[in-house]
């Protein structure tokens, strides 16, 4: 009967066996994970001493960034973002010429290099002081007119007197329906006009004028720019403008959209007159975003009654000038302003009704002849 108990020998060499199998599986499967080459004995790691840091050394590691500020935009109730003036107008870059005059004092020949790429005032009306030449016999403290340039480059000029008091109230009368001289037949009001998809805010109300009504205002436009220089025709819709507390009429350019240029062009010139006082804190001052007067502030006209104000909407070439965007602030009192606009060519009217040029030829010719001969 053979025995069932291992001798020595056979003991051992089960050890032996039974040990090696279990290095070889160990080592097996430290190769695959420790990177050495298969059946690569197991290294020792080593004992790393983690060397103190100096104070120098704290101070040369490099600062950990602040974190970096997102504004989120103010949304439309739709999630939408709000869009914002500088959005539709966006500031105009410093390379953009903007020329202030040198001081409030006329200068004719910074005048006449103001208007070398505009439609130009008639400077041969004026004497070298600025002052109009038809009431030259008189002081100056009467209706003489009085021309500033209030900026050189683009011009802006302001034309003190260029309508007396008895024209303002004969002008505000226009539209006034508690007057004996309204004229209900030769005016038209429309609220708050604009051009089409315009997102400028006007909350004025405006009366389109028959230019049959308006003699006087068609009469001493011509004589500003002088009848050699433009044409009665070339003058779009008079307008009587009324700007009641709290109105206005947001930042916005004077030039016509493409899609209107076949009627008469590009607007040239704006010519507006305030007909009645705002007082300087009483808001409605019109405002010139990216101009600056002769001491270095905003460039701002304040309605004084009777004071024209000219500017020019885009270049003699009908080019729109972008550094006349403008505004008419917010109202704190009311205000009124009549106002015309000379284009490049022939304009043809549309209100009111059968409202044409050719029928205040005969009337403009004789107040001009009134005023001026």
């Amino acid at each position: 009967m053979t025995s069932t108990t291992n001798s020595p020998l056979i003991t051992a060499l089960l050890f032996l066996t039974t040990t090696t199998t279990s290095t070889a599986s160990v080592t097996v499967t430290s190769s695959c994970f420790a990177g050495g080459g298969f059946g690569a004995p197991k290294s020792i790691p080593k004992k790393v001493v983690k060397k103190k840091k100096s104070i120098v050394d704290e101070l040369k590691q490099p600062s950990t960034p602040p974190p970096i500020e997102t504004t989120t935009p103010k949304l439309d109730r739709f999630g939408l973002p709000i869009v914002t003036e500088e959005d539709i107008f966006p500031p105009l870059s410093n390379d953009v010429i903007r020329t202030p005059v040198k001081n409030d004092k006329y200068d004719k020949n910074e005048a006449m290099n103001a208007m070398r790429n505009h439609l130009g005032v008639n400077l041969h009306n004026f004497d070298e002081g600025g002052y109009s030449l038809h009431y030259s016999s008189e002081p100056e403290q009467t209706n003489r007119w009085k021309l500033n340039l209030v900026h050189a480059n683009p011009p802006v000029f302001t034309i003190d007197n260029f309508f007396t008091e008895q024209e303002c109230i004969q002008y505000r009368n226009m539209v006034d329906p508690s007057s004996t001289e309204y004229r209900q037949d030769d005016t038209i009001s429309v609220t708050s006009p604009t051009f089409a998809n315009s997102i400028s805010r006007r909350t004025s109300t405006t009366y389109f004028c028959r230019y049959s009504a308006v003699p006087t205002l068609l009469a001493k436009i011509l004589h500003l720019f002088g009848d050699n220089n433009i044409d009665i025709h070339q003058c779009e819709e008079p307008q009587i403008v009324q700007y009641q507390t709290g109105q206005e009429f947001s930042w916005h350019y004077d030039e016509i959209p493409k899609v209107q240029l076949k009627n008469g062009g590009q607007r040239l010139a704006t010519l507006l007159v305030y007909l009645n006082n705002v007082k300087e804190n009483g808001g409605g001052a019109t405002v010139f975003r990216d101009l600056t007067s002769s001491i270095g502030e905003q460039l701002k006209v304040q309605p004084k009654r009777g004071t024209a104000l000219l500017f020019f909407p885009s270049f003699t070439d009908g080019t729109p000038d972008e550094r006349t965007l403008h505004k008419g602030q917010v109202a704190l009192e009311d205000k009124m302003i009549a106002q015309v606009w000379i284009h490049e060519r022939g304009y043809v009217a549309s209100v009111p009704t059968g409202n044409m040029q050719a029928d205040a030829v005969e009337g403009v010719d004789a107040e001009y002849k009134r005023l001026f001969s």
